[in-house]
């Protein structure tokens, strides 16, 4: 049998000798390994030995030959991409920037746009409201506004992975939108766009950004941007949200003015900050009623200033201390932070009030399941580092709220992460009377006497004071029918308000403000009482007394109910027979209406 290294033998001297003579099958092994010259052990006779050989020399030369070619070919293509490259200029935008959200709305306002035959239809905003993207002829369509289509104005999109090709300012350009799968948040597709500009001018691309910005900053001129931060801790676009009047919110005098006249100045005074080495950082923590208007002081201060609205939820999921700091040092230098609610950061159920009980009901019952765990695992100590820490983000403004003011802990309203503090209290007089004003002065009158209804007290005079019996409400009282088999309850709002002259809006508002009490209720639950009343003035003066006291028997009636549910889960287990006795004694003197809402406070 030969062995692999006598064939191998042969065969290199089959290759080395050429000797063209073919030897038979029947010769032996031994007398053809003695023809063979021995294969040399050492290093360089080895490599001597193979360069002798005519197939390798062969095989070099095309390794040589075709390697030489290769290098030439790609320093070709490399000097030919490269001097290519140079007549353009390449941009890429990625959909999680805002970068992405101009050039997409500029592209949709161009006229050659209108004439293109391969284009993807969209009713996407792109964090715009009104006609700032729209199909050319949208806006005069009669209809859309009964219809509802121009609620989503629809625009004419680059089609994905093909390209375009138009002209700015005597340029060619090139776009092309790209999609990229399983590869955003939530691994979910995201979107790029790529445009390439014919132009050995750099400014070329700086102008086009400047226009893209400026014309999407004037779209968005009369609306505001809110942003979240995601699991990934970036910080996501959600909505877009119209700027609110400040004459729309109604406060007692003064608080809007500090407000406004703080935030001003803080803005403006960044040299100064610097000039004294003091954190350039504002906060403001509002605390006081629910349905005061906190939120909405918020709103409407950052459409006056022209900020965006950075929400920071505590409670979202996965949210830990190294998070909250990450976020808040990517904030931008000029936006407003919110954080509301921070009293609920830290507590552990569904209902705030329910944590001063947890103790008492531990005690009460042994065996009762253990609370549970809290869903923020931020701590005081991470949210103190993330609000004044080194890494803090400097040029923003802070907005805090809670309705529980004493169970914020010291350390954090202390100066420098709570600069202001400010109590929004139940409605006064002069706001319920300015709320009323607000709901039932015409428009253009509205506006008109707005200078003088800020500096008046709010309380009028006596010669407004008009009588309801001699004035007709022509709307309709709140009725209850029965259309196709459903109960109605209420009045709609398609009716039309009568017009009221601003005199006659006063003696209303000072009747109305004479009708409520002060500082019982808040200025949410009146707008949900006038809201009732849209279109009735004059019947929502003469029902006030009675919604008083229904809103005070209900009030009531939910205290009680509170109190003994309270009482029964204090109570010994060997006593809930006599307690059951209690109640049933007790019962009769219940309502009906009362029994429904112990019933579901209880279950709550």
């Amino acid at each position: 049998m030969t062995t692999p290294l006598l064939l191998a033998q042969q065969i290199f001297s089959s290759l080395s000798l050429n000797t063209g003579k073919v030897t038979s099958t029947n010769d032996s092994a031994n007398s053809t390994a003695t023809a063979v010259p021995q294969i040399p052990s050492d290093l360089p006779s080895l490599l001597t030995f193979l360069i002798s050989l005519s197939a390798m020399r062969d095989w070099l030369k095309l390794i040589v030959i075709g390697g030489f070619f290769e290098t030439c070919r790609r320093f070709i293509f490399s000097l030919y991409y490269k001097i290519y490259n140079s007549f353009f200029i390449t941009a890429h935008f990625q959909e999680d920037d805002s970068s992405y959200d101009w050039m997409m709305v500029w592209l949709s306002k161009q006229p050659s746009w209108a004439e293109a035959r391969d284009v993807q239809i969209s009713t996407r905003s792109f964090g715009l409201n009104g006609s700032a993207v729209v199909v050319p002829g949208e806006e005069e369509d009669p209809n859309s506004a009964m219809n509802g289509v121009g609620s989503r104005k629809i625009a004419y999109l680059p089609s994905v992975s093909s390209t375009y090709s138009l002209w700015y300012k005597h340029r060619w350009m090139r776009v092309t939108r790209t999609i990229t799968q399983n590869t955003g948040y939530y691994g979910r597709s995201e979107e790029g766009l790529h445009i390439c500009i014919l132009s050995w001018d750099h400014n070329i691309l700086n102008k086009l950004l400047l226009e893209a910005k400026k014309e999407y900053m004037a779209a968005q001129e009369n609306t505001i941007s809110i942003y979240v931060s995601d699991t990934s801790n970036n910080w996501r676009h959600v909505a877009t949200r119209p700027k609110r009047s400040l004459r729309s919110i109604v406060l007692d005098p003064g608080v809007k003015d500090i407000l406004m006249d703080d935030a001003r100045d803080f803005l403006e005074s960044k040299r100064w900050y610097a000039a004294r080495g003091i954190p350039f950082r504002r906060g403001y923590l509002l605390y006081g009623a629910p349905g005061s208007g906190k939120t909405s002081i918020i709103h409407s201060m950052a459409g006056e200033l022209g900020l965006d609205v950075y929400v920071i939820s505590l409670s979202r999921a996965g949210l830990d201390d190294t998070s909250l700091s990450e976020i808040i040092a990517d904030l931008p230098e000029r936006c407003i932070a919110l954080m509301e609610d921070i009293d609920a950061a830290f507590t552990r159920t569904l209902n705030r009030d329910d944590d001063e009980n947890i103790s008492a009901e531990n005690a009460a019952n042994k065996n009762q399941a253990t609370p549970p765990p809290p869903t923020s695992r931020i701590s005081l100590s991470g949210l103190l580092n993330a609000l004044d820490g080194v890494g803090a983000q400097e040029g923003r403004i802070l907005f805090a709220t809670t309705n529980k003011y004493t169970s914020l802990d010291p350390a954090l309203c202390r100066p420098g992460r709570m600069d202001i503090h400010i109590e929004f209290r139940l409605a006064s007089k002069y706001q319920i009377a300015e709320l009323y004003r607000c709901f039932y002065l015409p428009d253009e009158e509205n506006e008109e006497t707005q200078e003088k209804e800020s500096v008046d007290s709010g309380y009028g005079s006596d010669e407004d004071l008009i009588d309801l019996d001699t004035l007709s409400d022509i709307s309709e009282s709140a009725v209850s029918v029965v259309v196709g088999g459903a109960t109605f309850i209420g009045s709609s709002h398609r009716g039309r308000a009568p017009k009221l002259s601003r005199k006659q809006v006063n003696g209303l508002a000072i009747k109305f403000r004479d009708a409520m009490p002060e500082r019982e209720f808040s200025m949410a639950s009146l707008q949900g009482y006038l809201m009732m009343y849209k279109t009735r003035p004059f019947e929502a003066v003469r029902e006030v007394e009675s919604w008083v006291g229904r809103e005070r028997a209900e009030r009531e009636a939910k205290a009680k109910a509170a109190e003994k549910a309270k009482a029964k889960t204090l109570a010994p287990v060997g006593t809930a027979a006599t307690g059951e006795s209690a109640k049933k004694e007790a019962a009769p003197e219940i309502s009906k209406d009362t029994k429904r809402d112990i019933s579901i406070s209880t279950t709550d």
